[in-house]
């Protein structure tokens, strides 16, 4: 007669967390190792196995375990609803007292113009970033990266939900603002340099050269304009409150900057070969987006019918910062 052997003890719900030999935070369980496929391949084998194959695991960008990548702010979902509730909070508060004081009617007539010309065009490439966004959560392969690409995603969607409702309100006053939208983005000589690296970025399949192309490129040239610099231009119009709601959405691509930068760190730290990868897709990205914002410069600024040079090495000085910050010598 067989005796029983010792009682089996099953894993703990969080058995692959033990290497941390310490309490798991909130953080390390909901990001976890999410992303069952990753190293063994989907279960059956169908038409967009291949996909992942040739742009997820055949990334150039590669690391030993891409879990090792941290969120700097640790984002979860309660944490980030906490965060943009106080957010939403603040700019609801910005729009309901322009509905309140009649401010659209006081805004002057130029900058009304220049806006038209602006905001209801600007919904186009960032419903492009949004997308793009969304497509490197979606080929990112760690649930870290996927969760914190998809926050962002999140982000870029606020992002176009402002700037429609700030262009329903100006309609309101003025009607036909921003109704050749759709034409200006199509045609407009201004916009063409970045609506051609919109619809790059929309066929970039590789996830590595897709993340690189928007948030370590395109994105941080975007937001300084058009965030940054469009928002000291408001304050300077006798639009403060643009200025302020601009500011809003900048403190989101701050955190956009903040975690890629932890990634890229991540990626060279494993395998510093991984830096010479960025590289050659920085130099294939960059010409495009300093040709979008050395066109648009003129009309932010004020002038469109003057080529502005100030601005865009203004922005290019910027953006040479955050990229020494990545830890990726040029």
């Amino acid at each position: 007669m067989d005796l029983p052997g010792p009682p089996v003890t099953p894993p703990k719900t969080y058995s692959h967390l033990q290497p941390l030999k310490r309490k798991p935070t909130e953080y390390d369980i909901v990001t976890s190792n999410l992303l069952y496929y990753v190293g063994r391949d989907f279960e059956v084998n169908v038409p967009v196995t291949d996909w992942y194959r040739r742009y997820q695991r055949n990334s150039d960008l590669v690391c030993s375990d891409w879990e090792l990548f941290r969120d700097p702010r640790e984002t979860t979902y309660t944490k980030y609803t906490e965060l943009q509730k106080r957010k939403e909070i603040y700019v609801d508060g910005l729009l309901d007292s322009i509905d309140e004081t009649g401010y659209d009617e006081k805004l002057p007539e130029a900058w009304v113009r220049t806006l038209s010309r602006l905001l209801g065009p600007l919904r186009y490439p960032v419903h492009g970033l949004q997308m793009a966004a969304a497509y490197v959560g979606q080929m990112a392969p760690s649930g870290r990266i996927t969760v914190t690409a998809l926050f962002q995603t999140a982000d870029e969607i606020r992002r176009v939900q402002r700037l429609a409702y700030r262009m329903r309100q100006l309609q309101r006053v003025h009607p036909a603002f921003g109704s050749d939208s759709k034409a200006v983005w199509q045609e407009d000589g201004l916009w063409q340099p970045l609506r051609e690296g919109i619809e790059r970025l929309l066929v970039t399949y590789d996830w590595g050269e897709a993340f690189v192309a928007l948030n370590l490129v395109l994105k941080p040239f975007l937001d300084e304009l058009f965030l940054t610099r469009l928002g000291r231009r408001a304050e300077g119009a006798g639009d403060p409150l643009l200025g302020c709601i601009l500011g809003s959405l900048n403190e989101d691509a701050t955190w956009h900057r903040d975690w890629s930068r932890g990634l890229v760190r991540t990626a060279v730290a494993d395998r510093p070969e991984n830096a010479a990868v960025i590289l050659a897709w920085r130099a294939r990205w960059h010409p495009i987006a300093s040709r979008a914002v050395s066109a648009l410069a003129p009309l932010v600024e004020g002038n469109p019918d003057v080529r502005c040079a100030e601005v865009p090495a203004q922005i290019e000085a910027s953006y040479g910062a955050f990229w020494s910050s990545l830890g990726v010598a040029l």
